[in-house]
């Protein structure tokens, strides 16, 4: 595995001519699968992850927020929840020197995930009543941070996508409210839409600093964004924050 700062170098052009990739029409492909495939075959960024090792672009996303904001450290114990195909795992693991004992990281999903050195994956509900308990057992103790690329199923209808997935990062941070220790990180995925006050009234009761990013990564005709929340204040019990 080489390097982590994504993509650099060439226009796409060689000679004054375009190397862009267009798929042909072929068998039973739709017209939707056909631009998918298109647009990954001529994404820099999933070039640069076979190129680098990684096991998907999104994993540029991560290390950008890192190199901005330099919140891992290594001897840090992480979970990343639905981590498939493990693209952050792999490189929180990388940074906290795992592979060598140093730190943990553990990764749930709900699919089955091909391992990876420093990682200990498992497939979990998150929800599940007992989820924050056994992953608390796994880490050996409380957890440095909670990671969530996690992105709900879309309908194609943008008010309704854009409330499954702020939903979704709410139900992440009452989880990472659960099992990080103080001082800990949150990191994810939420979409541009205006429905997020109730998950940044909770991250800034719960959290130092509450940031908005966009990474580069992120493609340019996705309304994705990120949250990172640092510096957890500890659980308090529910009678302290009436």
């Amino acid at each position: 595995m080489t390097g982590a700062k994504g993509p650099t170098g060439g226009s796409g052009h060689e000679g004054g001519r375009s190397l862009k990739v267009r798929v042909k029409s072929a068998g039973k492909r739709t017209m939707s699968s056909k631009l998918w495939l298109e647009r990954q075959l001529n994404d820099p960024y999933v070039a640069a992850a076979r190129r680098e090792g990684w096991r998907s672009r999104a994993v540029y996303k991560l290390i950008e927020l890192d190199e901005r904001f330099h919140f891992f450290k290594p001897g840090q114990k992480i979970i990343d929840l639905g981590a498939a195909p493990g693209g952050w795992a792999q490189y929180a693991a990388k940074k906290v020197n795992s592979a060598t004992g140093k730190g943990k990281v553990v990764g749930i999903d709900l699919l089955d995930i091909e391992p990876i050195a420093g990682v200990e994956f498992t497939v979990m509900d998150f929800l599940e009543p007992d989820a924050p308990e056994r992953l608390k057992a796994m880490l050996g103790s409380e957890a440095d941070a909670v990671l969530s690329d996690m992105a709900a199923n879309t309908t194609g209808h943008k008010k309704t996508d854009h409330l499954r997935i702020v939903h979704l990062a709410e139900l992440a941070a009452e989880f990472a409210r659960e099992v990080l220790a103080p001082g800990g990180f949150f990191v994810a995925k939420v979409f541009q839409g205006g429905a997020e006050g109730e998950l940044l009234t909770m991250l800034k009761r719960d959290f130092a600093v509450v940031r908005h990013v966009k990474p580069k990564a992120s493609r340019a005709d996705s309304a994705e964004l990120y949250v990172l929340a640092t510096g957890f204040r500890g659980k308090r019990e529910e009678a302290d924050e009436g």
